[in-house]
């Protein structure tokens, strides 16, 4: 299987479909969404081409290939537009024998893991900072945010295949690399 994990759009339609742009490219299998999908957040500057219903049309139309999380600023309202479910504060995906726990990072994160197995992947999104490293027994996957980035980062995503991660820009490069 081939996953496209992305987190925090914050209502840029810009963004959006320039992460639809590279799902597309690199033909993943499914779009994984960590939360922050519409609504930029108090604490965030409006991103470029802030467009909340062009995101509900863009990413209504992939519907049956996204799985997605809630973040700190998706509510109940959001999910009324949106055509898949989003109000699950944590999912769980596995490929073979990799676990994934896919959360936004505002409840668990590094510091407050959740129960996991050896050799999982705990995903999440919220600082807007890409990680992909090994933490004791398991690989942390932070793809950083798609439409605010932070730290002097540019925006990003993460591309999970044959047992391998890696976090991209937008142009589809790899910045960072990990085997599980």
């Amino acid at each position: 299987m081939k996953y496209v994990i992305a987190s925090d759009i914050h209502g840029s339609a810009y963004y959006c479909q320039k992460l639809l742009d590279c799902y597309e490219e690199n033909r993943a299998d499914k779009l994984i969404l960590l939360g922050d999908l519409l609504y930029h957040g108090p604490r965030n500057d409006l991103p470029k081409e802030y467009a909340p219903k062009q995101v509900i049309s863009l990413l209504n139309k992939k519907k049956e290939e996204i799985l997605a999380v809630r973040g700190n600023c998706d509510g109940e309202v959001d999910q009324m537009v949106l055509e898949f479910p989003i109000l699950s504060e944590y999912a769980l995906l596995y490929d073979e024998t990799i676990e994934f726990f896919l959360t936004h990072g505002h409840h668990y994160s590094p510091e407050n893991l959740p129960p996991y197995r050896i050799g999982s992947v705990f995903a999440y999104g919220h600082t807007h900072i890409w990680k992909a490293e090994r933490q004791n027994e398991i690989v942390i996957c932070n793809p950083g945010s798609v439409a605010i980035p932070k730290g002097g980062n540019p925006p990003t995503f993460a591309l999970y295949h044959q047992g391998s991660i890696s976090i991209r820009n937008l142009e589809n490069q790899i910045l960072e690399e990990i085997v599980i």
